[in-house]
């Protein structure tokens, strides 16, 4: 698998080298750049999944340096590194393109895991599964699957209405049948956002669709731990 490329424009060397090194340790590319315009000629000349800026840098500051990437490519995401603390400096962060910030001095860990929630986000965001297609009837084993009346229905019983959510995520979990639905996409689509709470209100939906499809033994919704969640039809 092809390691994400990371573009780290930071002006203090010592800094600079230990992030990058840390970086390339957990499975990234890594390239180095010691102020805004090396890493503004760096980005011209390669290309690069995610890009991390310090602000305060000679010739041309990270503010500077993400309007010009972002003239160039509008989707690419931004994380800013910062020694300031000012309400002021991370607005401006943010109006000049920033997906996310972070206040030296910081954890390392937790950049580790902002960068692996917006790449996973943009991954989410380029999926070609679209939640919203025509199609709405399906057959899933023993089960017929209305998703325009929101209607679950096995042999001649009375149909089960599913709310909203539930009929969004089973139908989800039908166009990725046999395969991994990540979670990321699930909550990006369906919730529309990604944290804790909405993550544990997801697990509580993905428990009453599993009560609602016992009804047909060879259907299953297997977890798949830290990843999403996929749904079994086992062959006859």
């Amino acid at each position: 698998m092809e390691k994400n490329k990371i573009l780290l424009v930071e002006d203090d060397p010592n800094f600079g080298t230990v992030l990058r090194d840390y970086l390339s340790l957990n499975d990234y590319n890594v390239s180095l750049a010691k102020d805004g315009i090396e890493g503004l000629i760096a980005f011209k000349n390669g290309d690069f999944d995610i890009c991390i800026l310090d602000v305060m840098m000679p010739r041309k500051d990270g503010f500077s340096l993400a309007k010009d990437i972002r003239a160039s490519n509008k989707d690419i995401p931004i994380i800013f590194l910062t020694a300031k603390t000012m309400k002021e400096d991370v607005l401006k962060g943010y109006q000049a393109g920033a997906d996310d910030y972070l206040t030296k001095p910081f954890d390392s860990e937790v950049l580790l895991y902002k960068i692996k929630a917006i790449l996973q986000r943009k991954e989410v965001e380029k999926s070609t599964v679209d939640i919203d297609a025509e199609k709405f009837e399906f057959t899933v084993g023993k089960f017929h699957f209305n998703s325009k009346l929101r209607f679950l229905t096995i042999d001649n019983q009375d149909p089960i209405k599913l709310s909203p959510k539930e009929n969004k995520l089973l139908k989800l979990l039908i166009l990725y049948k046999n395969d991994l639905m990540p979670r990321e996409l699930a909550l990006t689509k369906i919730w529309r956002d990604e944290n804790y709470f909405t993550s544990r209100s997801m697990d509580v939906y993905i428990a009453k669709l599993r009560k609602y499809l016992k009804g047909d033994p060879n259907i299953e919704i297997l977890n798949i731990h830290g990843e999403g969640f996929r749904l079994i039809e086992k062959a006859n």
